[in-house]
């Protein structure tokens, strides 16, 4: 190269000679660079080496490789050094390089063109001050900044190769690629011409309108506008961030996925993430596949897969899903979500829990809205919905045809639940059992209240009334009131019954045990008092106005009258007890009363006592006289005021 350059200082003091053979000099093995064309030619021999100066329409040639110049230098007739304003080398019909200046070798075929060099391959155009292009491999390499137009692509970069039969460029060190659709920017970039696909190798940044995709490995297809973007991938939009192993992007139909260990972020408000993460742009339909969870500012909900159409506003899960909106918690085989209505459905499996009022609901299906905190429960695994809670440190079960839970309050805040059950309400405690037609239950002041028929069992007792209240404090049972035709029946062997019957009744409770009754209006009473031994002793009868009995242990340990009208104690012997019931008197076992958690399943106990019930001259027909109960979304009135509750009479007489 250094003789080549002194050649240059040289050649304008050389005079015109004589052409002549130079066979000799070409190395063995080489094939001559061609003249086809020259204004002028010079000839100069140095040594063993043969120099020929053209000047003037310059126009050189090899096999299909083709050069013009204004002026050229040609050694040994195998090496060219071209110059002119514009230097043209060209091989085939589709590439060509213009440059200021051109290192041509034949014998190993290949090129340097240095100064705004152009090289053209088809439709495509590079643009650098330095290239290498090897004509035998057909690889173009250059190592000062270099522009690629493609196109609407234009790609740049401070060094690359580009291998023209194959159509790949591999771009090297501060790439960039310009796209009317995107830009990005990478470390290593193969960018294939003729599939017009960009391979990721290395470091790389993919920008888009107003998103942001970074990844180490991956591809973009410029052509279908498609994207795959791999290790330690991560998207951009605003506050959203996104991460998988795999990002991918189909322009052509707006789907960008996020495939595995795929998380979703949006600031603080949301959140999302699963196996796989879908999202449809034209549609603005997200799909979370495989260990699906979301997150906003109100709820959490997680599944096998959650499906959100926001144009719609509505959500969908399938597989086992998990709804927690602060204190109630929705799990189910499937949801189907309205936000615009704040309606939703939950079906196969349903367990809905509302952790502050310590209440769980399980059933097939559960229809609620979520601004009201209304839930409807039908169905079960048995057939029935199932609610279950916590008194005395005890569960209680109830099961129903249909259990409704609402908030007591509008307030949307408002932890309080209302309670609305029925039809054929069926409870069961360890030591306390109930059947009603209906009942509602308010955590505000935990008041059960039974309508139609309520029958309650605690223990050996019996409790009945038109309606009943039962009340709890700190999740135990406190007081049951009874309104209108109460009776309450006890019997420690179900032979001899103890008997109270009057208008109202209320029974307070202590630790669960009975321990007080008050009885007013129309008080009546049958009593078989027990000696120290626990045998009969008699059997006393008494009417009066009101009536206080005190307890100890289940039993009577003393009885307090007001205004009493009748009164006797009987012997044991002689006495016609079947003639001591009083009037209503229906004591009954079992069936209806459940005796277990399966009894609240299957067919109505009532029905399958009524056999029983039909045998006893004394039984009161089970109809409906008293009230129908709240209906869905009615509150019911509370307990009686205190100015309501008997008072204690003045004197209490010893017990006979």
């Amino acid at each position: 190269m250094r003789k080549f350059l002194s050649l240059l200082l040289i050649f304008p003091f050389l005079l015109p000679l004589q052409a002549q053979s130079t066979a000799d000099t070409i190395p063995e093995g080489s094939q001559r660079v061609q003249i086809d064309n020259a204004s002028s030619l010079e000839y100069q021999r140095i040594g063993d080496d043969t120099f020929q100066r053209l000047i003037g329409e310059v126009e050189l040639s090899q096999d299909s490789i083709y050069m013009y110049c204004d002026s050229a230098i040609i050694e040994n007739s195998t090496k060219v050094l071209a110059l002119g304003e514009e230097v043209l080398i060209q091989q085939g019909d589709s590439l060509a390089a213009f440059a200021d200046t051109l290192f041509y070798d034949g014998t190993l075929k290949e090129a340097e063109l240095i100064g705004n060099v152009i090289l053209i391959n088809g439709e495509r155009k590079l643009f650098t001050e330095k290239l290498h292009y090897d004509l035998v491999t057909k690889i173009a390499t250059y190592e000062t900044p270099a522009t690629i137009t493609d196109g609407e692509t234009q790609l740049s970069s401070k060094r690359g190769y580009y291998y023209t039969e194959q159509n790949d460029i591999f771009f090297k060190d501060s790439v960039i690629v310009i796209n009317p659709d995107f830009q990005l920017r990478a470390d290593t970039l193969k960018f294939n011409t003729t599939e017009q696909i960009a391979t990721f190798l290395g470091p790389t940044v993919m920008r888009s309108d107003s998103s942001r995709v970074y990844c180490e490995e991956g591809f973009y297809d410029v052509e279908n506008n498609q994207a795959e973007f791999r290790q330690n991938a991560q998207y951009e939009q605003g506050e959203q961030r996104a991460t998988a192993d795999v990002i991918r992007y189909d322009g052509e139909n707006g789907i960008y996925t996020l495939d595995g260990n795929a998380e979703f972020y949006e600031a603080d408000r949301r959140e999302a993430t699963g196996d796989i993460i879908r999202y449809d742009q034209k549609n603005d339909i997200t799909v979370l596949e495989g260990n699906a969870y979301f997150r906003d500012s109100t709820q959490i909900i997680t599944g096998e897969t959650i499906r959100y159409d926001a144009k719609k506003k509505v959500y969908q899960t399938s597989g086992r899903s998990k709804i927690e909106d602060g204190p109630q918690i929705l799990q189910a085989d499937q949801v189907d979500y309205s936000e615009a209505d704040s309606l939703g459905l939950a079906s196969g499996n349903v367990i809905w829990q509302d952790t502050s009022a310590n209440i769980t609901i399980q059933c097939d299906t559960a229809r609620y809205n979520q601004n009201t905190g209304f839930l409807k429960a039908t169905g079960g695994a048995r057939g029935r919905p199932l609610l279950i809670t916590l008194v005395d440190g005890d569960s209680l079960y109830m099961t129903a045809d249909t259990l409704l839970s609402s908030r007591a309050d509008t307030v949307a805040n408002d932890s309080s639940r209302l309670l609305q059950v029925y039809y054929d309400v069926r409870i069961y405690k360890s030591d306390m059992q109930a059947l009603c037609d209906s009942l509602s239950y308010n955590t505000v002041d935990s008041l059960f209240r039974m309508f139609r028929d309520p029958i309650i069992w605690a223990d050996t007792s019996q409790f009945t009334a038109d309606t009943i209240h039962m009340q709890l404090a700190d999740q135990q049972l406190d007081k049951i009131f009874l309104y209108n035709r109460s009776y309450i029946l006890n019997s420690p062997d179900e032979i001899f019954f103890n008997q109270i019957k009057g208008r109202d009744i209320i029974a307070h409770f202590d630790s669960s045990e009975l321990r007080k009754m008050d009885v007013l209006g129309n008080a009546q009473s049958v009593y078989y008092p027990l000696d120290d031994e626990g045998g009969y002793v008699g059997v006393n009868k008494t009417i009066c106005s009101e009536m206080a009995m005190f307890f100890g242990n289940n039993q009577v340990e003393e009885i307090l009258f007001v205004t009493q009208l009748e009164g006797q104690l009987e012997p044991m012997e002689g006495t016609d007890h079947e003639a001591m019931k009083l009037e209503g008197f229906n004591w009954q076992g079992s069936p209806p009363r459940p005796r277990s958690l399966d009894d609240l399943f299957g067919p109505s106990l009532r029905t399958l006592s009524k056999s029983a019930q039909a045998a006893s001259p004394t039984t009161t027909p089970a109809t409906r006289t008293g009230p129908a109960g709240p209906k869905p979304g009615e509150r019911p009135s509370g307990p009686p005021k205190d100015e309501e509750r008997p008072k204690g009479p003045a004197n209490r007489p010893k017990n006979e």
